[in-house]
């Protein structure tokens, strides 16, 4: 089942890509708010999340993470990593940089030895308050799942307006001081009563794929596949054999790919 965050708070809960992550949904409780609408998004549909708008504010998010790494402190309990993940896309705040100021102030803190991560799209990155946000946290994990058009808006349906050139422009200018994250999967997916198939492991994509890392060469790639129930239905994950064999000549270049199943 999909699932929506229900506090500004999560966990600490243990991620296959960051250890033990401390979740920090900017996103409304009981809705979901995002510029793309992927097919594979664990918080559903964004059709399915809109009953709630509301967003927590600077102080709210500030109260909510002291209070919650005081008791990790008392409970002796580590964070490896702070996450804005949460129910859609995180820069979407308005007030996105400001929260990083208060994190960053929370995790030298508290926790000093955690990094403080960014799960996000990346269609943003491009406005300065986020692009000097991103400078003061950690692992800005920004993703693409595909660079062939056709590919990019089959798995995250993006808004109108937003551009994959744009946002590859963007990371480049970025000067590989992010880690990029892609999405490996196959199925089918119905649009206009029609079954289209999509598999990320077909030649044309792999190799689009593997010349965008070595144009963009980010400090580390995470690829990984589906590991929860998806919107749309007919989806499969891709092995983590095959995603090695993907990763293989990157690997041999002297890239770090980290592989999740």
């Amino acid at each position: 089942m999909t699932k929506l965050f229900n506090t500004i708070i999560v966990g600490p809960i243990h991620s296959r890509r960051l250890g033990s992550s401390l979740g920090i949904n900017l996103l409304p409780q009981y809705g979901k708010l995002c510029n793309f609408d992927c097919i594979y998004c664990e918080c559903g549909w964004n059709a399915d999340g809109r009953s709630d708008t509301k967003i927590p504010s600077v102080e709210q998010v500030e109260s909510a993470l002291e209070h919650r790494l005081k008791e990790l402190v008392a409970e002796g309990l580590k964070v490896d990593s702070i996450t804005y993940s949460g129910n859609g896309e995180p820069t979407l705040h308005p007030q996105f940089s400001e929260i990083v100021d208060v994190t960053v102030k929370l995790r030298n803190r508290y926790s000093p030895n955690a990094v403080i991560s960014l799960l996000s799209n990346a269609t943003r990155i491009e406005k300065p308050k986020i692009k000097e946000a991103l400078k003061k946290i950690d692992n800005p994990i920004l993703k693409i799942d595909s660079p062939i058009e056709s590919y990019f808006k089959l798995l995250n349906n993006p808004s109108k307006g937003i551009s994959l050139e744009k946002i590859i422009t963007a990371l480049a200018d970025l000067k590989g001081h992010f880690i990029l994250q892609t999405m490996f999967l196959k199925g089918f997916i119905e649009k206009d009563g029609e079954q289209i198939p999509i598999d990320c492991t077909e030649k044309e994509n792999v190799a689009a794929w593997q010349s965008l890392v070595r144009d963009l060469s980010p400090k580390s790639v995470m690829m990984y596949s589906i590991d929860r129930e998806t919107p749309a239905k007919e989806l499969s994950k891709v092995s983590v054999e095959q995603m090695r064999e993907i990763a293989a000549p990157l690997v041999q270049e002297g890239f770090d790919i980290n592989i999740a199943g």
